[in-house]
């Protein structure tokens, strides 16, 4: 049986996919948790890797907050960048795997609405975690081609899982507590991928290698996710505010900063849809995402 080192394995992502990838890899964990085979902080130190791997997933990173202050854009390049600069020196200390596999991100594009965006689109993220998913990007391509190693950049949309971070976590906290409000009928369209075809993905592109998107074929509408969330919770369907009511609300939210609760910048990415084109991995793979619709169970 292969052997798979999986960073991040503490994370949303990792903990959710580690029994998965048990079924057909033997796996070792690396995070800074005390219960992983492998303890480290990757941000500020190299791995001891004793053993050799056949496959690396690179699970580990920041993301889901916004940074406050020039120590917290820091953390971004420190974790994303640097951790993952760490790894692949601790990598050639030891052995250097056959194929590694980075988790990146739809956020490199720096795209804030557009339908099925594919990856030939130009990395125009400005953000601190873009850029430094980016930076990573382009270190791990130099790398990989030095060192022989087949390298696979998986860029997720939105991930659905049990208890997720981020915006979808907040969609579910804010209707559990009834004070979620949808905007404009929820129409817009967004990319989401089931967090399961991450370990799905792992034995079709660990010796291929590419540059792929995923998400799910469905791309669901906000009005979709509000409905599901609200039957899994057995909550009443979500009261849906009008744009035009709810547009001058934002113009004073941008007055009053990113602390208030609405502004345009945040209207505009609630309002305008923004999906990723998974042509590329369903076609070169013969991948067929999970619906999120179907699968998407909240615990």
């Amino acid at each position: 049986m292969l052997k798979i080192l999986l960073t991040g394995s503490s994370g949303f992502l990792g903990k959710n996919i580690v029994s998965d990838l048990r079924q057909n890899y033997i796996v070792s964990e690396l995070d800074l948790s005390a219960s992983s085979s492998i303890q480290c902080n990757l941000a500020k130190s190299k791995p001891e890797l004793s053993e050799n791997f056949n496959i690396v997933l690179h699970a580990a990173g920041k993301a889901h907050s916004i940074p406050q202050n020039q120590s917290e854009i820091k953390d971004f390049f420190d974790v994303n960048y640097q951790g993952t600069v760490n790894l692949c020196k601790a990598l050639e200390k030891s052995r250097l795997p056959n194929a590694f596999i980075f988790i990146s991100t739809v956020a490199v594009y720096g795209i804030e609405s557009g339908i099925n965006i594919t990856e030939e689109s130009p990395l125009n993220g400005t953000s601190p975690y873009a850029l430094s998913k980016i930076k990573a990007e382009e270190y791990l391509t130099n790398w990989s081609h030095k060192n022989n190693v087949t390298l696979t950049i998986l860029r997720p949309s939105l991930i659905a899982g049990p208890n997720p971070p981020g915006n979808l976590g907040t969609m579910i906290q804010g209707i559990k507590n009834g004070k979620y409000l949808s905007i404009n009928g929820g129409k817009s369209r967004k990319s989401v991928l089931m967090v399961q075809d991450i370990a799905n993905l792992v034995s079709l592109v660990a010796y291929k290698g590419g540059i792929y998107n995923v998400c799910d074929s469905e791309h669901p509408s906000f009005g979709d996710l509000e409905k599901l969330i609200c039957r899994q919770l057995n909550r009443r369907n979500v009261f849906s505010i009008p744009y035009l009511l709810i547009k001058p609300i934002a113009l004073i939210g941008d007055m009053w900063g990113d602390k208030f609760p609405i502004n345009s910048k945040k209207l505009n990415k609630i309002t305008k849809s923004l999906t990723f084109s998974n042509e590329k991995a369903r076609t070169e793979l013969n991948w067929t995402p999970l619906n999120v619709l179907e699968n998407f169970k909240i615990q």
